[in-house]
């Protein structure tokens, strides 16, 4: 039988008593709750940030105005300070190499190391910065007395105004001696042969350390393509550095070597009776072509 009961009037109460509240749209409270957390959210977020940016801003003015506060203490950073780069040793390339003159080997010393061709046979290039390897310094340092001699050997500024003669380590019997334009190595067999073979041995014109040698007409001994020449010292800074040799020890007591000031690592040396710049060897030849005794002058 079908229902005619009448549907519920919408101003009666419910069946426990309450009445909705028409006055305001359903949801309402829940929306004012999530506003609130909202907010509340965005407060308290704003309020750490600017607590963590006060204490970074804080830490960073106590470190500047700390000054032995280290860089890169918190962590990593950036460095400031670049590594060297490793530079090879240029070959020199103001100079051509000379065989030496003379077809008979006296000394018989090996086959001088190649060397780089100049583009300028009587001008010089720039002046080399890097140092070759040097003699061992194990050896006896310059200044120590002469062989058979007895003669007193050159050192330090004892020898900067005497007259001495240079003789051969292993050619006793041979001194440096001008031959022409040129400095050989010969026997001093003769008035005018000791002569010159009498060098005067002065402070370096280029490094007052070191030495440079005068002959009796007031030339110097430079070196010009490697090989020892006696030139008039035209006042040229080349002139200076190509004059002036610095004593390095030998191997051999009493004896020195005289290593180039603008060629650090060249020596000078006798190759067929002829002196000249050489570079260095680690070999017993060399040493012994290269150790010269500063003798009491011959003149």
């Amino acid at each position: 039988m079908p229902d005619s009961s009448p549907p519920p009037s919408p101003n009666s109460p419910w069946e426990n008593g309450w009445t909705p509240d028409t006055s305001r749209a359903p949801g309402t409270r829940r929306l004012y709750l999530a506003g609130a957390l909202a907010v509340t959210t965005i407060v308290v977020c704003v309020t750490a940030i600017v607590v963590t940016d006060k204490q970074t801003d804080d830490t960073s003015r106590t470190k500047k105005a700390d000054p032995t506060t280290s860089a890169g203490a918190d962590g990593p950073g950036l460095l400031s300070y670049a590594s060297p780069s490793k530079q090879g040793t240029p070959a020199p390339d103001e100079h051509t190499s000379n065989s030496g003159s003379g077809s008979g080997s006296g000394s018989g010393s090996a086959k001088t190391p190649g060397t780089t061709t100049s583009t300028a046979a009587a001008g010089h290039g720039s002046t080399p910065s890097t140092k070759a390897p040097s003699p061992s310094k194990s050896a006896s340092s310059h200044g120590s007395s002469s062989g058979s001699s007895g003669s007193s050997g050159s050192s330090g500024s004892s020898s900067s105004t005497a007259w001495k003669s240079v003789r051969s380590v292993n050619y006793p019997d041979r001194y440096w001696q001008v031959s022409g334009d040129f400095v050989k190595l010969n026997p001093a067999n003769s008035a005018s042969a000791r002569s010159a073979s009498t060098f005067k041995v002065v402070k370096g014109l280029a490094d007052s350390s070191c030495y440079s040698f005068t002959t009796a007409n007031g030339s110097y001994l430079r070196h010009r393509n490697f090989i020892l020449r006696a030139e008039r010292n035209d006042g040229s800074p080349l002139f200076k550095q190509d004059a002036t040799f610095c004593p390095r020890p030998s191997p051999y007591s009493g004896a020195v070597m005289l290593e180039s000031v603008n060629y650090p690592g060249r020596f000078l040396r006798h190759q067929n009776f002829q002196l000249r710049l050489d570079r260095y060897q680690d070999s017993t030849l060399y040493r012994s072509d290269s150790a010269f005794r500063l003798v009491a002058g011959l003149n």
